[in-house]
């Protein structure tokens, strides 16, 4: 089922968000000091491409920096991927079958304005990073 649910999303949505934050991670890396972005951006986009069977954990390692950055990434590039990902649900949802990925879409939102001190690991390793 999982298979199905990510190959429906790539096709009706998941490429062109993918798109968006592989866009924003090569502008960020492009300015060294955004460096640490473009690799969240890049990471995000993964997950972007292929979510179901994978979750967002929080990182026990994170803390003020991540917090800061976090501030900065919504003002510069956040809000417009969070757009997008709202976007893309409500044309999801329109039809009975889109309505999970809808619901996936806007669980992205979150890591899509915050994604420092984020981890994405799949749903069977989850006790692992408790």
């Amino acid at each position: 089922m999982k298979f199905l649910l990510n190959l429906i999303w790539l096709i009706f949505g998941g490429l062109w968000l993918a798109l968006g934050y592989f866009l924003a991670g090569i502008i960020c890396c492009v300015l060294i000091v955004t460096i640490p972005f473009g690799i969240a951006a890049f990471r995000i986009g993964v997950y972007a491409l292929w979510p179901f069977g994978k979750t967002v954990v929080d990182k026990p390692t994170a803390g003020a920096g991540s917090l800061i950055g976090n501030v900065i990434w919504v003002i510069v590039a956040g809000v417009w991927l969070a757009i997008g990902h709202i976007a893309t649900a409500v044309a999801m949802a329109i039809t009975i079958i889109g309505i999970p990925l809808a619901l996936a879409n806007l669980k992205m939102i979150p890591i899509s304005l915050m994604p420092l001190g984020k981890d994405i690991v799949p749903v069977g390793s989850l006790q692992q990073h408790l």
